[in-house]
């Protein structure tokens, strides 16, 4: 449930490097500047750059585009789950925040906890304190630095469509305290108000419920292209097959008719927060 950390670019390692060395290569190899290459995979010469020197991370679409454009023999695809970032990203989540900043929409429903991108800084810390096994105080520096530096998706990409739908019960389990989740949810409802932020509560009494098998990521691509990411315990899995990605936009769809009210939702995060 992390993301990268910094600012700015990712710190490079040398995962990253070694992808980016293939990269170029492979580029020249198929006489490409990186100029001449940009337009081919659909990023800017200055992404493809960045990548070459291991600054950035390739985006899914990067790398699938790449491998077609670059006769590639499927050595980049190879390579993509091995790739590595700066401490405080899970290593099965690497794909998937890479991911997010390239998203014209994200959906996300979670059961077990506010997700990352909504977190407070007090709330973030009660989760890392609540870790087992217990983790070193760098541990901890380092899974803040990552979870604050995701957030900013939430304001440097105001064309993103983001859409949350959220269990009441994550409210009512206060974690941290009455004085975190009273900012937990005074920060939601802040959040809530920008345009392009939808934030829906699933009611604790529900009758039909079409979320029961656990929280879901969707991500669609500027292309077109939807791809959905689930987690457990300790685990995650990056999914881009289209019957699958198309099962769970079903589910997420019934659960938007299913959850409250984009209005009601606010009332009752209002109410909650009065009654702490």
């Amino acid at each position: 449930m992390t993301g990268n950390t910094g600012g700015g670019e990712p710190e490079s390692t040398d995962s990253l490097r070694a992808f980016g060395a293939a990269v170029k290569v492979l580029r020249e190899r198929a006489g490409l500047t990186q100029e001449q290459m940009a337009p081919l995979v659909g990023f800017s010469a200055q992404m493809v750059a960045s990548i070459e020197q291991g600054r950035r991370f390739p985006p899914p679409d990067f790398i699938e585009r790449a491998e077609e454009v670059l006769n590639a023999h499927g050595v980049l695809r190879a390579m993509a789950p091995h790739l590595a970032r700066k401490p405080g990203l899970a290593a099965w989540f690497r794909q998937w925040a890479a991911l997010e900043e390239k998203a014209l929409s994200l959906y996300t429903y979670e059961c077990r906890l506010i997700p990352g991108l909504l977190q407070t800084e007090a709330y973030a810390q009660a989760l890392f304190q609540n870790h087992l096994p217990p983790q070193s105080d760098q541990q901890i520096s380092d899974n803040m630095a990552a979870r604050l530096e995701r957030q900013r998706l939430l304001t440097e990409r105001p064309n993103t469509a983001y859409s949350f739908i959220l269990e009441e019960h994550l409210f009512l389990r206060g974690l941290g305290g009455a004085s975190v989740t009273r900012e937990l949810i005074d920060h939601i409802i802040e959040i809530a108000s920008q345009r392009n932020v939808e934030v829906q509560i699933m009611p604790q009494v529900r009758e039909s419920h079409a979320g029961l098998a656990g929280p879901m990521r969707l991500a669609e691509t500027a292309g077109g292209k939807w791809y959905a990411y689930c987690e457990g315990q300790e685990y995650g899995q990056f999914i881009s097959d289209p019957k699958v990605v198309s099962m769970l936009q079903m589910r997420y769809a019934r659960m938007r008719s299913q959850a409250l009210s984009l209005d009601d939702s606010l009332s009752l995060l209002q109410r909650m927060r009065g009654a702490l």
